[in-house]
């Protein structure tokens, strides 16, 4: 029976293209052996840290080489990755790295930055792996920060990579970490067999193929980008933030055939001026999600790729990366989405959906959708964030996702929105509440609101606040320490009190029209929607 492990995908594209690009990262590429063997010795050195084996690596990086095969080299090792981004605030990264009790860990130029300003000294001596500064650089930076270095070498590599089970964990991955308290998803070995045997079966990747990536490695669609394309034998090429200032350009320079992002993406694309009909013509598979994908985007981007299927797709991250697809059709997309929303689509093969009202009963058409299925996760890092979220129910194990959405004749889902008050933004899963404490916490204020707002097919986070009159400046500058700054909120406004509904409760709802009204953009009509010239099947 062939390994469930999720590296044994790289020794299949290994196979495939010894010799080709495993990823490219601006002018820095690995080929597939050199990325092979460096992770080895990577894994061996990672095993042989003082104290024992890891627990979990964690990757503090940013866009660069090492990230990629810091990954590789975790699940060699028979160890969880953490990829945590270097660019988040320290504070974060010291939670997060806790929360996933991370006992070694893995950095390039970046991640060795935040160690050496103080990051390092709170992270109780772990073992340190710096590549790029070689062995003298790495003790240099170990003994500055706290650590202890770690140097991998002949001695110590391991002469082929460690096998895994289905129950042990690949990833861990945070979902709303960002934003406040971590909260650590366990994705096994098991659940990412299952996703991408799907995967395996639905598409034709093949070695001539070039895959973007789009996303930070912390979120599940770079899972996807990464092991897809190493599966396949064909490079995966790292989207620097240049490259929207003329997207077309850039697919193709580099010849991208596969392409995964927020749909947000296509907004920016098309202000730039430069998202035309034909101009990313070696496009054969797109998918979208995140957010919200709307006809007028999905439309333009189709017309601007006209030979690649354009696919919405949807699923948690506790549901291991996704579990719906509708691929777009301008007749048919149109005629099932609900307020110029592309559909979520229909359920993976081998998961189970149920749809329950407010009273958590079955729902016939509408409702919060639960899921299961052999994607389900291992759960949270901390069992109390799971509680409320994965629950029992007839013997079976359930995710609530906390969406609601309306089951079409056929099965296809359409989205109609949270039913709590968490939303997305840029692709993160944003918790409003924890907004709103950082924004009491860092900032003098005596209360604070915020809503999201939807602002051509993304989300902007808007502020209320009690207090004295301050600047976007001034909120900005006391929140850059504590949020990344796709979690700022981008508008404020101060108000005497806050409204109230009939429970004496803040009124959300009146706070979320005084947000759309002013600073909202309305979905597009799907009457509107011109039709693009018929996709080829890929």
């Amino acid at each position: 029976m062939a390994s469930q492990a999720l590296h044994a995908r790289f020794l299949r594209g290994l196979e495939k293209s010894p010799g080709g690009v495993a990823v490219r990262v601006g002018g820095d590429t690995v080929d597939y052996t050199t990325a092979h063997e460096t992770a080895l010795a990577w894994a061996g050195a990672l095993l042989a840290a003082p104290g024992g084996p890891p627990k979990a690596v964690g990757i503090l990086t940013g866009r660069s080489t090492i990230a990629y095969v810091a990954i590789l080299a975790s699940l060699y090792a028979g160890l969880p990755a953490v990829p945590v981004p270097a660019d988040f605030p320290a504070g974060k990264v010291v939670a997060m790295l806790g929360a996933a009790e991370v006992s070694a860990l893995v950095v390039d130029e970046e991640g060795a930055a935040l160690l050496a300003g103080g990051t390092g000294a709170e992270l109780g001596g772990l073992p340190v792996l710096a590549p790029h500064l070689g062995e003298a650089g790495a003790r240099v930076l170990a003994e500055g920060a706290g650590l202890r270095a770690l140097v991998a070498g002949p001695e110590t590599a391991l002469p082929e990579p460690r096998d895994a089970g289905p129950e042990d964990v690949a990833y861990i991955l945070f979902t709303s970490g960002s934003t406040g308290r971590p909260k650590g998803v366990r994705l096994t070995h098991g659940n990412m067999a299952h996703y991408f045997a799907l995967m395996d079966a639905w598409y034709d990747f093949t070695a001539d193929d070039v895959f973007s990536q789009a996303a930070g490695l912390n979120w599940d669609s770079a899972v996807s980008d990464l092991w897809c394309a190493w599966a396949a034998g064909a490079p995966l090429v790292s989207v620097p933030p240049h490259a929207y200032r003329d997207l077309p350009g850039f697919v193709a320079e580099h010849g991208v055939t596969v392409w995964f992002s927020a749909p947000s993406v296509i907004a920016l694309s098309r202000r730039t001026g430069r998202l035309l009909p034909g101009t990313m013509p070696s496009l054969r598979w797109t998918y979208f999600g995140g957010e919200a994908l709307q006809f007028e985007d999905t439309d333009a981007w189709q017309r601007a790729a006209p030979d690649s299927a354009v696919i919405n797709v949807y699923g948690p991250t506790e549901m291991t990366i996704t579990t719906h697809r509708h691929r777009w059709s301008p007749e048919e997309s149109t005629r099932l989405g609900v307020n110029g929303v592309v559909p979520l689509g229909l359920l993976h093969e081998g998961h189970a959906e149920l749809l329950l009202d407010e009273h958590g009963e079955d729902a016939a058409d509408e409702g919060e959708l639960w899921l299961s299925g052999p994607q389900l996760s291992a759960g949270y890092l901390d069992p109390e964030d799971g509680r409320g979220k994965y629950l029992e129910r007839d013997g079976v194990r359930w995710y609530r996702t906390g969406d609601r959405v309306r089951r079409l004749a056929g099965g296809q889902l359409v989205y109609l929105g949270r039913m709590d008050s968490q939303v997305q933004v840029q692709g993160y899963r944003v918790e409003l509440a924890e907004v709103e404490h950082a924004l009491r916490a860092a900032s003098p204020v005596s209360g604070a609101v915020v809503v999201g707002v939807p602002v051509a097919n993304s989300t902007e986070l808007v502020a209320f606040y009690l207090g004295d009159e301050r600047s976007p400046r001034e909120f900005h500058r006391d929140l850059a320490p504590v949020l990344p700054p796709q979690l700022i909120p981008r508008h404020y406004h101060r108000l005497d009190e806050f409204p109230l509904n009939t429970n004496k409760k803040t009124d959300r709802l009146v706070l979320t029209a005084l947000a759309a009204e002013r600073h909202g953009t309305k979905a597009p009509e799907p009457a509107r929607v011109p039709v693009p010239a018929p996709v080829r099947a890929a």
